[in-house]
C-alpha cells in the first residue's frame, strides 16, 4: 500500500512574491544583524503565534545569543467582522523586567496589534524592547509604528505562505504569495 504526502496546492488566484531561497537568505541577515545589535547580552526573543512561528524557528538558528524563547497570542474580541479589544489568549510563562526583548511578528499590517503589545511589554519594564517583523506592510496601516529588524516592505497586497494565512490555510507554503482578487 503506498500513500501520497498532500502537497500544498496553490489557487489559481496566487502570485509568488518572495521565494524560499530569498526569505532564507534575509532570515541569516536579521539574525546577525541582530546578534550584532546585542552583541554579549542574553535577549528573550517572543513569538506571536500563530503566524510568526515559521519566521521566529528560522531567525533564532541565526542570533548568535543567549536565548531565551517564549511565546504569545493575541486574540481581537469585536462583534461581526470589526475588530475589537485585544487581549492575550496566551501571555509569556516568565518576565521581561530588566531584560531585553525582541518581538517576533510575521506581519506588521494596520500596526494595531504590535501596537497594542509593544506598549503592554514597555508597562512590564523591559531594559529594551524592539520588534523584528517578516513583512512590514503600509496598504492599511492605522497607528505610526516603527519596525526595528524587518525583512521586507510592501505597500500593498494580501499575502500568505511562511506562516501567514487565508482562514488558516497556507501557512506552510516556504515562500510568500500574493493572493489576487
Amino acid at each position: 500500500m503506498t500513500t501520497k504526502t498532500a502537497t500544498p496546492s496553490l489557487a489559481a488566484n496566487m502570485k509568488p512574491v518572495l521565494t524560499p531561497e530569498v526569505i532564507a537568505a534575509r532570515v541569516r541577515e536579521l539574525g546577525a544583524e541582530i546578534t550584532g545589535v546585542y552583541r554579549g547580552q542574553p535577549l528573550t526573543v517572543v513569538c506571536v503565534l500563530k503566524g510568526a512561528f515559521l519566521f521566529f524557528a528560522d531567525l533564532v538558528r541565526h542570533i548568535d545569543l543567549d536565548l531565551e524563547l517564549e511565546f504569545i497570542r493575541l486574540a481581537s474580541y469585536g462583534k461581526g467582522m470589526e475588530s475589537g479589544e485585544l487581549v492575550f489568549s496566551k501571555d509569556m510563562e516568565t518576565s521581561i523586567l530588566d531584560k531585553n526583548v525582541l518581538v517576533v511578528e510575521d506581519i506588521v499590517d494596520s500596526g494595531r496589534s504590535m501596537d497594542f503589545l509593544l506598549r503592554t511589554f514597555a508597562e512590564r519594564k523591559p531594559r529594551s524592547l524592539r520588534l523584528a517583523a517578516l513583512v512590514d506592510k503600509f496598504e492599511r496601516r492605522e497607528v505610526p509604528l516603527d519596525v526595528d529588524f524587518s525583512g521586507f516592505t510592501l505597500h500593498k497586497g494580501f499575502i500568505v505562505g511562511y506562516g501567514m494565512d487565508y482562514a488558516e490555510h497556507y501557512r506552510q507554503l516556504g515562500g510568500i504569495f500574493e493572493i489576487e482578487t
